[in-house]
């Protein structure tokens, strides 16, 4: 147990622990979290627009944000969570930034090295210099945001168009909604909404949404006992057979299969 449990530290290795899926599966967390990538390579999707990582590379993702990362042999790096720290003034926004200088590099793995030590260790005065080394982690991401070149050559309407889709997603995974649905809700046609996943992120609209419901499902199959055919219903799904012919189509597993092997 930590002694501010409002922030911690989670390694690579402790995200893939029960399967490489619990990182690579689109989901979303509460807090807002930075990912300090230190070593390997991979693509990784944020709010609907996927880019290739590597060694070096910082993203910021804000709470309540859909993404997941692919994961080329073996990733290195760190996740930095900050649940409940609103005076942090981290981004609203996510950002991808690639750290080519060496002495910023250094700043940002001394600043974690200094977090950890301080989260580990029941030492006087622990809380406030917790709280410091956050504080200055997020004046080095805005630091290092305000200095960025935005190099990708997808349009910023583009963007902006999979990134309202992907938080519509994920506040409405749950329902029976369709993507006609969404893109009725973004004023767009289906077919637009669709060339526009597959412009930013390789995948259609509905790739995306069946992506974030099996994601659940997985989780739901590992993490609790739910029988199959409730988890069916509070993923919107009209039948638990019409369930179980999804997720075997994305997984090459039942349900029942998953639960079991996971």
């Amino acid at each position: 147990m930590t002694l501010f449990p409002d922030i911690r530290i989670v390694p690579f290795s402790r995200l893939t622990q029960g399967g490489r899926w619990r990182a690579e599966a689109m989901r979303s967390y509460s807090a807002p979290q930075l990912l300090w990538i230190t070593k390997g390579q991979g693509r990784i999707t944020v709010a609907g627009v996927t880019r290739g990582y590597g060694a070096h590379n910082a993203i910021f993702v804000p709470a309540h944000t859909m993404h997941g990362f692919e994961m080329t042999g073996q990733v290195f790096g760190s996740a930095v969570m900050f649940p409940g720290m609103a005076d942090l003034d981290l981004p609203d926004t996510p950002h991808h930034l690639r750290i080519r200088d060496g002495q910023v590099q250094v700043e940002i793995a001394t600043l974690l090295d200094g977090l950890d030590r301080e989260l580990s260790r029941k030492r006087t005065g622990a809380r406030r210099a917790i709280r410091h080394y956050a504080g200055l982690i997020s004046v080095w991401l805005e630091r290092q945001i305000e200095l960025a070149e935005d190099v990708t050559s997808i349009p910023v309407s583009a963007r902006r168009l999979a990134a309202g889709y992907a938080a519509l997603v994920e506040r409405e995974f749950r329902t029976s909604k369709s993507v006609s649905g969404y893109a009725a809700d973004l004023g767009v046609t289906p077919t637009h909404l669709t060339r526009v996943c597959n412009q930013t992120c390789g995948r259609s609209a509905l790739e995306l949404l069946t992506e974030r419901k099996i994601s659940e499902a997985r989780r739901l199959l590992a993490d609790t006992r739910a029988p199959v055919k409730d988890i069916a219903s509070a993923l919107g799904y009209a039948s638990p057979a019409y369930f179980t012919r999804a997720f075997h189509a994305r997984t090459g597993r039942s349900p029942k299969e998953f639960r079991k092997g996971d």
